[in-house]
């Protein structure tokens, strides 16, 4: 108890002093995994779509694949995107190795994969019967589509919280390929560990508040606006 209850002061302390290597720490973790989060729905809200709407040979594979790569261990991804930066490897040239970018490579690896198999989950509870009565309206595919979008909008805010929640909280992937380099790659999380490992309790527990408190913020928004979302439409339904 006492060792928490130093903590949480050590991390009240960090905050009012806005300590210079802890708000450096804090930014680059935000800057991270919002860019990672960012990515991933570029990437995974197409591709979620598309596997919703469409059917071809291999789609139970596809969907497979993409429910394990949702659970896929984030070790295991630092492990490969390791290989492939790594000087002899064969994205090696690019010299991205321990810098913030292997970090961000590495969370679009683990959050893809979650944000395309939520927004299928999202779009495949649409019921069935209603594209065909926009096509009978007369929207044309893109407006169809953007329609699906909307529709599906409230759930997939989820994907975006389910997808930031797991690239901010992991270690393993952004200790391998960033290196925990102070003042480069240092983020929260391989922060927090260094400090357990040198026996800093108090300063670790500090990080882990202030890793909690990011989380909770960021998430606190997203709910917000969900549920104001769902507000909206509850009023709206006759």
């Amino acid at each position: 108890m006492d060792l928490i209850w130093a903590g949480i002061k050590q991390a009240v302390r960090l905050l009012i002093t806005a300590d210079q290597e802890i708000v450096g720490i804090t930014w680059l973790s935000l800057r991270v995994s919002a860019t990672a989060t960012a990515i991933s729905l570029l990437l995974g809200i197409p591709s979620g779509t598309a596997l919703a709407l469409s059917r071809f040979p291999g789609w139970h594979l596809a969907i497979s694949l993409i429910n394990t790569g949702m659970g896929l261990p984030p070790v295991v991804v630092g492990l490969f995107v390791s290989i492939l930066l790594f000087r002899s490897g064969p994205l090696g040239f690019l010299d991205l190795l321990y810098t913030p970018t292997a970090i961000i490579i590495a969370q679009v690896i683990i959050a893809a994969p979650i944000v395309t198999g939520l927004t299928l989950a999202a779009m495949q509870q649409i019921p069935a019967q209603f594209p065909l009565q926009m096509l009978a309206l007369g929207a044309s595919r893109v407006q169809l589509l953007w329609l699906l979008l909307c529709q599906a909008r409230l759930p997939m805010l989820a994907a975006v919280m389910a997808g930031f929640g797991g690239v901010i909280s992991e270690i393993g992937a952004s200790m391998m390929v960033g290196g925990n380099i102070r003042g480069q790659t240092r983020v929260l999380t391989t922060a927090m560990v260094m400090e357990t490992g040198k026996g800093n309790f108090d300063g670790a527990i500090a990080l882990a508040l202030l890793l909690l408190a990011l989380t909770f913020g960021v998430n606190y928004l997203l709910t917000w606006i969900q549920q104001r979302g769902l507000t909206q439409q509850h009023w709206r339904t006759p």
